[in-house]
């Protein structure tokens, strides 16, 4: 099982009303949710690790999770409210306004983290969920408590807006880095990281020194490229479509690197560290595929496996 571990909140979409003015929308989201929305899709076993409230959006959360097959065994239920983030679209580009103080995901702490079960072979993460306390240091150690024995893999999808305390977000990414064994960033997000002169190419060496065996490097239209512990480079193309919006584009496409390298058995420390290059490109354009499908509908409605032919 591949364990999703992170952010699960209540989009709020903005929607015409009869009165000429925008209402809002309820809908399931959250970076980590959406992946494992995601994976359960593509027909991989997954779940969700998260804190989800006892209120009507959480009940609405826990469903949607059943509904794409992932399981919530590990979800950690309170009766804080639900994280809402509003949602302001432009020319398909989401923006957030964020209501998450003493929300059910934001207040877990490592006291409440459950036992995992050993089906549970990799653990993703990423996300705002790294960026507020208590909830970024729970997920920290579990990450350092899982990182010897399972994969981990990490897309930190870094939003400096929503980093209050830069230091400790820094030194807390830092040693997730450390131990994961996948990590996908963006040119942007690498920039933030080494925030430093050097090109993307000095950057990109020290990201892998740090202690990944693949590292995902995103570029918007110009496709994705995977750098590989053997020090080979593979690249993907972006799959051309009508672009209705990008929200949950990097969170499907995540899903799909995930499905693909689950599905050629390589979801082991050992496997990922001697992949061969031909699976990583794989991995990456099956991810470019399911992120394809997410693009040209509205929403982060990830595709189902029959709807990629």
């Amino acid at each position: 099982m591949i364990l999703c571990c992170g952010e699960a909140l209540i989009d709020m979409i903005p929607k015409p009303t009869e009165a000429d003015r925008d209402g809002y929308v309820p809908y399931s989201g959250g970076a980590i949710f959406n992946t494992s929305i995601g994976l359960g899709r593509l027909g991989v076993q997954a779940g969700m690790l998260s804190g989800v409230s006892n209120d009507l959006f959480g009940q609405q959360l826990v469903a949607a999770l059943a509904a794409s097959h992932v399981d919530s065994t590990n979800l950690i239920r309170s009766d804080r409210p639900t994280t809402l983030a509003f949602v302001q679209l432009t020319d398909g580009h989401a923006t957030y306004t964020f209501y998450d103080e003493n929300s059910a995901g934001r207040m877990i702490l490592a006291t409440d983290l459950p036992a995992l079960s050993d089906d549970v072979n990799a653990l993703y993460f990423g996300g705002i969920s790294l960026c507020a306390e208590p909830a970024a240091s729970t997920y920290l150690a579990l990450l350092e408590r899982e990182a010897e024995t399972r994969v981990i893999m990490l897309d930190p999808n870094i939003r400096p807006g929503f980093i209050d305390d830069i230091a400790g977000y820094r030194s807390r990414l830092d040693r997730m880095l450390a131990l994961s064994d996948i990590v996908k960033v963006s040119d942007e997000d690498l920039n933030w990281i080494y925030p430093g002169p050097e090109s993307l190419e000095d950057k990109l060496a020290s990201l892998r020194t740090a202690g990944p065996s693949v590292v995902i490097l995103t570029r918007g239209g110009d496709g994705a490229s995977a750098f590989l512990a053997s020090g080979e480079q593979v690249h993907a193309p972006v799959n051309k479509v009508e672009v209705v919006d990008t929200v949950g584009a990097g969170d499907t496409f995540n899903a799909g690197v995930l499905a693909r390298l689950s599905e050629l058995g390589v979801m082991t420390k050992d496997g990922l560290r001697a992949a061969p290059a031909g699976t990583i490109r794989s991995a990456l354009e099956f991810g470019a595929r399911v992120a394809a499908v997410t693009v040209s509908r509205a929403g982060a409605n990830p595709p189902w496996r029959h709807e990629l032919g």
